[in-house]
């Protein structure tokens, strides 16, 4: 296999061992990602305000994508650099209806996030929303995929997005509390809202991996990094505040409907989440679960046996702090068939170091 990624020298080693994760379930292994100091980042920072914000030049994001992959090239770590469309976020689908989108900057880590009032002041207006490519949106989508698509070749990779699918889309038609509300009261309503949400993200993604080519026969992934074939990222955000059951009947089909289209897909589950563990492991298609923290939960990192313990072989993606991951490292105490995004890396020397014993690590 030759591998064609400037940024990423070691790529054929690093698809070999993100295969064993993600394709043989290898439990005896870690792989793990070392976020050094980036100055594209600290760049970013002193010439962007927190807050609200238009949406940006794309040759600017074009530039803060080269230069953030480009500096992490000399770490020899498990990544596959890839760039974001943070920009088309949740604002895309909203957008697609003519909603009001904002756009979101966080200095902090050089993103442009989007997102979208609620588009309808009752379910009565639902039948007025009718889905076209041919829309401002959806060429602002396409004209973004094509740039990032130019600017990437050859040198980094390009991450599938978000989708916005099932409750998450009837949140942005009439709010969450509406929809909470309306499992119970309308139902009916509910499931136009998730077939409708099905025919727009099937046409998103489609076009993405029509106008994104895969890398070596996959996806790059932000968090999980790179999975073989066209995989996609769906959120079960809406259930991490329902019982299992709610997810069970208003969840799992329009998730693995979707997953179907493709081959497959990630989640992500937030701290306030984790009792669906088992539920969402057993989704038809799954690859893997990356583990958010939240305030008022314990760090995944700090429980992680447990819940290796409640999904078996399926792979995890958890963040960790640079020393409690160090010192987990040392003693030989890290939980295998984990990919460890580590935060707070001192710098690249360290982070090699570190890394020649991840790659020698054996549970």
């Amino acid at each position: 296999m030759s591998f064609f990624l400037d940024y990423c020298p070691d790529g054929e080693q690093v698809i070999d061992r993100l295969r064993q994760l993600y394709t043989d379930r290898a439990q005896d292994i870690i792989l793990a990602k070392m976020n050094v100091p980036n100055r594209a980042i600290a760049e970013f920072a002193q010439t962007h305000q927190d807050g609200f914000c238009d949406y940006p030049d794309l040759q600017e994001r074009v530039s803060f994508w080269d230069a953030y992959t480009r500096e992490q090239k000399p770490v020899r770590d498990d990544a596959i650099l890839s760039c974001y469309l943070s920009e088309m976020d949740q604002g895309l689908y909203g957008g697609l209806f003519g909603g009001d989108v904002r756009f979101l900057c966080d200095p902090q880590t050089g993103w442009i996030s989007s997102m979208v009032s609620p588009l309808l002041d009752n379910w009565s207006q639902f039948d007025r929303l009718s889905f076209s490519t041919d829309h401002p949106w959806f060429d602002r989508y396409v004209n973004q995929l094509e740039t990032y698509t130019q600017a990437a070749r050859g040198k980094y990779g390009i991450a599938h997005m978000i989708l916005i699918n099932g409750l998450n889309f009837a949140f942005e038609l009439v709010g969450a509390t509406q929809t909470y509300m309306d499992l119970i009261e309308n139902p009916e309503m509910i499931r136009k809202a998730i077939a409708l949400a099905h025919q727009v993200n099937l046409k998103v993604h489609k076009t993405f991996f029509e106008k994104v080519p895969l890398i070596e026969g996959g996806t790059c992934s932000f968090h999980a990094q790179w999975l073989p074939g066209q995989i996609i990222s769906e959120s079960l955000d809406p259930f991490h505040m329902t019982s299992v059951d709610y997810f069970e009947k208003w969840g799992r089909e329009p998730v693995e409907k979707i997953f179907a289209e493709f081959d497959g897909g990630v989640i992500h589950i937030h701290g306030n989440g984790r009792h669906l563990m088992e539920a969402a492991s057993s989704i038809k298609g799954l690859k893997s679960i990356f583990l958010g923290d939240d305030k008022g939960y314990p760090l995944a990192f700090d429980v992680l046996p447990e819940l290796k313990k409640r999904v078996g072989d399926t792979p995890f993606v958890c963040m960790a702090k640079f020393p409690d991951f160090q010192k987990a490292l040392n003693e030989h105490k890290l939980t295998g068939g984990v990919f460890y995004d580590v935060t707070d890396v001192p710098d690249i020397e360290t982070a090699n170091r570190t890394m020649d014993l991840v790659h020698n690590y054996r549970i």
